[in-house]
């Protein structure tokens, strides 16, 4: 049986299913702060490491230059932004204003299955924060992101969802280094900001959901903020 010519021309499936996982695993390796501030990347480097063609790594190098989470320099290499006081302060201050505005419209829409999803991922969390394991900082990580998108993906609002998605893929390699230091000492501020904010959306909350996230989002940079700045002083 003949196939009916449909005029359409479709890319192979194979070919952008490759493009595509590279690009996500890339996007997931910075938002976990895989990468360092600073960092240059390489195309041979990336297609090495993800054992695939160079092309999808190119590909995604360049999606991900648009979404400002690499940049490009002159010599045509690529890196990772640079931690500078600018960059984390623009940072904090636009999360603050975009995810303050998303848990606040997600507090009211909040049901029992999502506040039951939030009590389990912190509980899952607390089991690895009192293993005391530095190896398991990735794994409090994927929970970390795991809890905020939860409460997000609630919000009603599909225009600020890739907006939030962006912030955290820009903002993962400034905040790993603080993430780290705090596992390391044992804190526990991020886990009672966390049930605060449970508590909170459990009531229908908004501005409580929003102080505590304010408060949760801002120690990494403000440990950062602490870091740079006594660099400043001792140069």
């Amino acid at each position: 049986m003949a196939v009916a010519d449909t005029g359409l021309t479709l890319a192979p499936v194979g070919r952008e299913s490759v493009q595509d996982r590279v690009y996500t695993e890339l996007r997931r390796a910075l938002i976990s702060g895989l990468f360092a501030p600073g960092q240059v990347v390489t195309i041979r480097q990336l297609s090495d490491a993800l054992m695939t063609s160079t092309m999808p790594v190119r590909d995604a190098l360049g999606r991900l230059i648009s979404e400002r989470a690499l940049e490009a320099l002159p010599n045509r290499s690529i890196r990772v932004p640079p931690m500078t006081l600018e960059r984390i302060d623009d940072l904090l201050r636009t999360r603050i204003l975009i995810e303050g505005e998303a848990i606040a419209l997600a507090a009211p829409r909040m049901t029992a299955a999502n506040i039951a999803m939030l009590r389990g991922l912190m509980a899952e969390w607390q089991v690895l924060r009192l293993d005391g394991d530095p190896a398991t900082v990735d794994q409090e990580a994927a929970l970390n992101q795991a809890f905020h998108f939860e409460i997000y993906n609630a919000c009603g609002s599909p225009v600020l969802i890739p907006m939030i998605e962006s912030l955290w893929l820009q903002s993962g390699p400034c905040t790993r280094a603080a993430i780290f230091a705090f596992s390391e000492a044992g804190e526990s501020d991020s886990a009672h900001f966390h049930l605060s904010m449970i508590e909170a959306l459990a009531a229908g909350q908004a501005q409580a959901a929003r102080e505590a996230l304010v408060a949760d989002i801002s120690r990494p940079f403000a440990f950062l903020r602490k870091k740079l700045l006594s660099k400043e002083i001792a140069a």
